[in-house]
């Protein structure tokens, strides 16, 4: 068994799967979920050290979040866990330095930035800031809460759509908007008391598969990671799928620590934060991370 320390602590295993290590790679084909095929592994662990070394604290804190959660645990236990998490990084150097390199930003206040109609028994809840492919802002979340405090409340709505206008269903967290909290404890007051991904887990629990993500283009980050909260997520074959916030000196921060790492076990999740990597849609059904693909998903 051979089992590499990278930067930061992040452990690397080689071929043979283990439990210690964050994820084992390969280059053969493998179903075990601790492990991920790449076409190298040399060109992978190059790659993985090089960013380590770049971002190690949010790689550790990434790796030591994943390691603490318990996916039997109650969701709001997981994502307390991940928004505390997420918080010190937003105060800490890495997140800084992005924030210096990108200059000022303001996201646009587009109109509607969630739409939702009812079809009988059906509750439709789309996305629809489609000119920055949905980026997740303020304002949408807003919205996006209020339009599922409908299926939360009403008993007789017994299935939730979630999609997106325009060509992805959501690409992350607008950047533009990265940096504009008060204080780290007031960002993550609001993460966890307006939380889409604790009302879609909500509604997933009385709903099941008929609480349902249709995704296409661009599913990043937050968009993911709420797609991940619902029963069921059916996936256009076109899709780019990843969580590229390590980037941004920060980890998942809308829930995906708990409804990703479920889908798929920490270590795959851990590979797709670490590495920075896009999956396609048949990767991303070979995993578990998405349930159907299907061209019929839409746009």
């Amino acid at each position: 068994m051979t089992v590499l320390e990278l930067p930061a602590g992040i452990r690397v295993g080689v071929d043979t799967p283990t439990d210690a290590a964050t994820f084992t790679l390969t280059e053969r084909p493998a179903e075990d979920r601790r492990v991920v095929t790449v076409d190298s592994v040399e060109q992978a662990l190059d790659e993985l050290t090089e960013r380590c070394r770049t971002w190690p604290q949010a790689a550790a804190v990434c790796d030591d979040v994943l390691r603490s959660l318990d996916p039997a645990a109650p969701t709001r236990a997981g994502l307390i866990t991940e928004s505390l998490a997420y918080s010190t990084l937003q105060s800490g150097p890495e997140f800084g330095r992005w924030l210096a390199e990108r200059g000022p930003a303001t996201a646009p206040l587009l109109p509607e930035p969630v739409q939702a109609h009812r079809e009988g028994y059906t509750l439709h809840v789309r996305f629809n800031r489609p000119q920055r492919h949905n980026a997740f802002s303020t304002d949408a979340r807003g919205a996006l809460l209020e339009a599922l405090e409908v299926a939360r409340l009403d008993p007789s709505v017994d299935e939730v759509v979630l999609g997106g206008n325009g060509r992805s269903f959501c690409s992350g967290g607008d950047l533009a908007e990265f940096g504009s909290f008060a204080d780290p404890a007031t960002a993550h007051l609001a993460r966890t008391r307006h939380s889409p991904a604790l009302v879609l887990d909500e509604i997933t629990e009385r709903l099941g598969r008929r609480c349902r993500a249709e995704v296409h283009g661009q599913v990043l980050g937050s968009g993911l990671e709420m797609a991940c909260c619902c029963g069921w997520v059916s996936c256009h074959p076109d899709a780019t799928i990843g969580l590229p916030e390590l980037a941004l000196g920060l980890i998942p921060g809308a829930g995906g620590t708990v409804s990703i790492t479920r889908r798929i076990g920490r270590w795959r999740t851990a590979y797709l934060v670490l590495s920075g990597r896009t999956i396609d849609a048949a990767t991303a059904l070979g995993w578990g991370l998405i349930d159907e693909i299907g061209e019929s998903v839409s746009r």
